[in-house]
């Protein structure tokens, strides 16, 4: 019966928490369009999100595209359909690998950065103290974050899939003396607008999902230097929780308008 009696308190407690989330991204549409706008704090969080996250994105792309190629060559050989490959690694990535590992590793490095450096604020009372000068810390801190955020991650995906797709060339021109003209004639006569444009739009849903999350787990921070650990913690395990399930949906509903 403990054990019956847990499991309901924890569906409760996750039930609430999703309440509580939800309501901090209304309040988040709500203070987006109210002035002042922090222009500067935002193009400042911009650069500190994408720019400082472009390496690890870069190289995790890279790999991507390498292994996806030299996993999937040994099989296509089999089959005589070699000459497929630059399609299938396209389209795989441009679809569905590239979008959700770039969110997945901005949720990893943003969204529990997001999460300890809120929460750090939270701690010493210096939300706290910008709400006793005057200052909107919601405004600032919040909508700048999930904001920089939203718009940066796209960016982002752009550039893995595009790092991804020259790192299988690589592999491609290595084995089978693949020109890079040729590879990517092949590339771009297999992706049409309905691969690309879906893929980029649920970019700004995972960048959203990601900021949103990170932010209001260090707002809503409990007092301590565990608290911030456990912040940043669970801000990441609920990121990548909601990322695939922002996917699914995201997939499912591109799959009926290729049906219609």
């Amino acid at each position: 019966m403990s054990g019956i009696h847990n499991l309901k308190t924890q569906f409760k407690s996750f039930l609430i928490e999703i309440g509580d989330i939800s309501y901090f991204t209304i309040r988040f549409f709500k203070e987006l369009f109210k002035r002042p706008f922090e222009f500067k704090e935002l193009v400042n969080q911009c650069y500190n999100m994408g720019n400082k996250s472009l390496l690890l994105v870069g190289v995790t792309g890279f790999i991507i595209g390498l292994v996806l190629t030299l996993q999937t060559r040994p099989t296509l050989m089999e089959f005589g359909a070699v000459s497929w490959m630059p399609s299938m690694v396209s389209i795989s990535i441009v679809r569905e690998i590239g979008p959700i590992l770039t969110a997945l590793v901005c949720a990893g490095r943003i969204g529990s950065g997001i999460g300890a450096e809120i929460g750090s604020m939270k701690v010493t009372e210096q939300i706290d103290a910008m709400e006793v000068s005057g200052t909107n810390p919601f405004k600032y801190l919040v909508v700048t974050r999930v904001l920089a955020i939203t718009l940066m991650l796209p960016i982002l995906v752009i550039i893995g899939d595009a790092i991804a797709l020259f790192g299988s060339f690589l592999v491609e021109n290595a084995k089978g003396h693949v020109s890079f003209t040729l590879y990517f004639n092949q590339v771009f006569d297999s992706l049409e607008f309905g691969d690309i444009i879906p893929a980029t739009i649920k970019s700004f849903f995972f960048g959203l999902a990601i900021g949103i999350v990170g932010c209001y787990k260090g707002y809503y921070c409990k007092k301590g230097t565990a608290g911030v650990g456990k912040a940043a913690n669970t801000a990441v395990v609920l990121t990548s929780l909601l990322l695939f399930i922002i996917d699914f949906i995201a997939v499912f509903v591109t799959d009926i308008f290729y049906d219609l």
